[in-house]
């Protein structure tokens, strides 16, 4: 018993001995090396001055001397929270963990906010319970101490609620693959906010590499100057990314903000010495134009950092801190969403309106963006039920004009992490985000998002697999296909404009009509040199495309996209006809009801533009007529057709044009543009019934000029 004893006090003793106490960096704890332990306080001191800095700290540079000390002596409370202190105000937030932990079990008093940011890591690291804890732990030291850190003590109590949010949205994650969008896009170097086209084509993002534009260093942090870069779509991957350049990048910080659905319009963000705003340039082929500062409704004295187009170029979303309009406190705030309506009387933006207190929070909202659909917004907060730092949310835009309360992107696109500039593709299949990831290439990295829809259950085959040499019958299981994300039902509507005869592109003017309500909803215009244009078209409506240019006849096309329809892009190449004699053009808004020949409302628009073409051109006289499909009898397709076409002339009359100008031909199927043998070598019913449609139109020919 006695040896027994003897033996368990020298394995207590040796316990003591080897557990870890609180080192200081003192004579007494190093008598044998005196050099060292000089040159450990010497890095000590010199972090020190980095780490005390005012008006700001530079936690980057007090780093490396702290590890330096950390390498002679690791057991030393106080160093352990400093370099936990330094990694928790960097990119590298989640590395500070084991220096906190550390620090807490050599002595857990060494600094009175040691616990909220222990738990803080923990948060970091989706720990929710190990952070609940040290934040209770913290908030309940700290509560009644004087001089304790009141904004600290709130936060911890946010925080807390966060965690909770986080178990909760863990339990049911988005089903989705994030991956690296690779060494084209990445680098070392931070890469973040990016933007695209509403096809997802081409891509513009933020990087501070070691090749921007005037080599400046930022003395705040340490980093390279912002400069933008831009990628375009390469089969399955992207083309090197490219610095943009002249005029766009500049000496100073210049970022991406917002790219217009077609391209043709990009938002940067200029700092102006500390007063950050937003500048707007205009592409013209591949060039864009010297950055102008926005209306001054957008750019205030305070800060504004994010904005967005809406689908039909009539509002600008934006974010900025300036106080809530209205109110008598003139102190920056944290930043809200806000938006105003182009004026095109004006020729300005105009009507500055703060969105609602279900999507603004007395917390940060920032990183907009706008689907083309027109009424999906999405956009990162930290309020709301974030998980922690920067959430992404989305909201829609109702017909009535309010706002759908903000739902969570959920995890993992979601972390405890700051998450925004967060974009999706037009068929609502592929997002991309902003991530600092451990695995990543850089500080942060840009990120592809594949939304996988919800889960299907297997579903049994109906024929059971006879294995040879088993006697047991093996049920097949059949998962059903991924279902892509439908959120943001539309059609992409894309192309070149040419002349007709020389087939080069030319500039041109796209309307949007809502045939049914005969209302113009947006005006596009093709570029100037490339004649590419790209419209979107959001669910729902019956649309009439008119295209317009000076010295050409305008060119109709009717899409007719019904709510809930999939997305669908449509690839279609406009060529323009001068007004000249011969010339034939389709009216392809002008709509009768089945087997009818009165016209129905949806026409209206289409034959108000023919009027115009006509005052326009006194002396133009020209003919209608109507055409059918092969399906039907020859007489009634005849007769038919030749009461459409006089309907139309019936109506241009009642207008003012004089009768000596029209004449009207039926010409029933004589003149179709796809025959039945062209049909019936046509695979589906759908592609069928598109080439009777085509055969089936109202025509006007100029007779005379």
């Amino acid at each position: 018993m006695k040896q027994f004893l003897t033996i368990l006090t020298a394995i207590l003793f040796t316990g003591i001995l080897f557990a870890q106490v609180d080192t200081p960096f003192d004579k007494s704890a190093f008598k044998e090396d005196k050099d060292g332990l000089k040159e450990a306080v010497k890095n000590i001191e010199q972090g020190d001055k980095f780490y005390l800095a005012q008006p700001f700290a530079d936690y980057k540079s007090a780093l490396p001397f702290y590890e330096k000390a950390y390498s002679f002596n690791p057991n030393n409370a106080e160093l352990n929270y400093k370099i936990g202190m330094c990694y928790i105000n960097t990119n590298f937030r989640t590395r500070s963990l084991p220096y906190f932990e550390k620090a807490v079990k050599l002595n857990p008093a060494v600094n009175p906010e040691l616990k909220y940011y222990l738990g803080y890591s923990y948060h970091l690291h989706k720990k929710w319970d190990d952070a609940i804890k040290y934040y209770n732990e913290y908030a309940s030291q700290n509560a009644n101490v004087k001089g304790s850190n009141v904004e600290l003590l709130k936060e911890a109590t946010k925080k807390i609620a966060e965690c909770k949010s986080g178990k909760k949205l863990e339990q049911t994650p988005v089903r989705v693959f994030i991956d690296n969008m690779g060494a084209n896009i990445n680098t070392e170097y931070p890469e973040y906010c990016m933007i695209m086209n509403a096809d997802g084509s081409e891509i513009y993002f933020t990087s501070r590499r070691n090749t921007t534009t005037g080599g400046g260093i930022d003395e705040i942090n340490g980093g390279y100057f912002e400069d933008i870069f831009h990628a375009k779509k390469e089969g399955n991957g992207w083309s090197k990314a490219t610095n943009l350049g002249a005029p766009i990048n500049t000496k100073g910080h210049d970022a991406t903000v917002a790219l217009s659905p077609d391209g043709s319009k990009m938002l940067v963000y200029i700092d102006d010495k500390g007063d950050g705003n937003i500048y707007e340039s205009i592409r013209t082929g591949d060039a864009w134009s010297k950055p102008k500062k926005m209306d001054d409704i957008i750019c205030s004295p305070y800060h504004e950092s994010s904005a967005w187009y809406s689908n039909d170029g009539k509002r600008l979303y934006f974010v900025s801190s300036r106080p809530i309009p209205g109110s008598k406190d003139k102190m920056e705030k944290d930043k809200d969403i806000y938006y105003v309506t182009w004026d095109p009387v004006k020729k300005k933006w105009d009507n500055l309106v703060r969105l609602p207190d279900n999507i603004n929070t007395p917390y940060h909202e920032d990183g907009l963006f706008i689907h083309p659909d027109g009424k999906t917004i999405y956009f990162s907060s930290k309020g709301h039920n974030s998980i922690g730092g920067y959430d992404v949310f989305y909201t829609e835009l109702r017909p009535d004009g309010t706002f759908m309360d903000p739902i969570n992107m959920g995890t993992p696109i979601n972390t405890p992490d700051d998450d925004v500039f967060f974009v999706v593709t037009a068929s609502g299949r592929y997002g991309y985000m902003t991530s600092f990831r451990e695995d990543g290439m850089g500080e942060k990295d840009l990120y592809k998002v594949t939304f996988l829809g919800e889960e299907k259950k297997p579903m049994l085959n109906s024929e059971d697999i006879l294995l040879a040499g088993l006697d047991v019958i093996i049920a097949e299981k059949a998962v059903e296909p991924i279902i892509s994300n439908r959120r943001g039902e539309l059609a992409l509507l894309k192309g070149t404009v040419y002349d007709d005869k020389t087939r080069k592109p030319i500039h041109a003017y796209i309307e949007l009509i809502d045939n049914v309500k005969g209302e113009s909803l947006a005006e596009f215009e093709s570029d100037p040199v490339t004649g590419k244009f790209l419209v979107s078209l959001p669910a729902g409506k019956n649309y009439g495309i008119a295209v317009k240019s000076d010295g050409y006849l305008f060119h109709s096309e009717n899409f007719d996209i019904p709510k809930g329809a999939d997305y669908q892009e449509y690839n279609k190449d406009v060529y323009m006809k001068k007004i000249e004699i011969g010339e034939v053009i389709v009216l392809r808004n002008i709509f009768y009801d089945l087997a009818k020949y009165s016209l129905r409302p949806e026409s209206k628009t289409e034959l108000d533009r023919l009027i115009k073409l006509m005052n326009d051109n006194p002396t133009l006289k020209i003919q209608i007529s109507g055409h059918t499909d092969s399906r039907g009898s020859d007489e009634s397709n005849k007769e038919l057709s030749k009461n459409r076409a006089k309907e139309v002339v019936d109506y241009l009359i009642k207008a003012g044009i004089a009768a000596n100008r029209l004449t009207s031909e039926g010409y029933g199927e004589e003149q179709l543009i796809f025959s039945d043998a062209d049909i019936a070598k046509l695979k589906t019913t759908k592609e069928k019934e598109a080439a009777h449609q085509e055969n089936r139109r109202t025509e006007f020919k100029i007779i005379s000029k």
